[in-house]
């Protein structure tokens, strides 16, 4: 089992950056593949990008697409999403979480992650 902890949301204007920070405690998070999703109000929650265990296979949601980047260092038990030129309709909980070893490495299914941290709000204003 593996613990995960989110930091780095905030608010900030359309344009800005942020980078969110998901700290993983346990055994596990070297050898796994990591994701982030996000809910936004009223919507379920949402796939936004995976990275397998040696920070390879980057997958992304078309709608951040060359504006997020997905990292880890594994050293440090962290995973990473760079966000820049944040909009509006990036405002969301995001939540970091560990894939299930028996699901498809480039899935994006929430129900194939089996761990996940509390979420850190980022909201972004027009």
């Amino acid at each position: 089992q593996v613990q995960l902890v989110e930091s780095g949301g905030g608010l900030v204007q359309a344009g800005g950056s942020l980078r969110l920070s998901c700290e993983a405690s346990g055994r596990t998070f070297i050898n796994s593949a990591m994701g982030w999703f996000r809910q936004a109000p009223g919507k379920d929650r949402e796939f936004v990008a995976i990275i397998n265990w040696i920070g390879a296979n980057l997958i992304y949601a078309d709608s951040v697409k060359g504006r997020f980047t997905i990292s880890r260092n594994n050293p440090k038990n962290t995973m990473y999403l760079q966000m820049n030129s944040l909009k509006p309709e990036d405002t969301a909980v995001y939540y970091c979480a560990r894939k299930s070893d028996r699901a498809a490495y480039y899935t994006r299914d929430e129900t194939d992650f089996d761990s996940w941290g509390q979420g850190t709000q980022v909201t972004v204003s027009s």
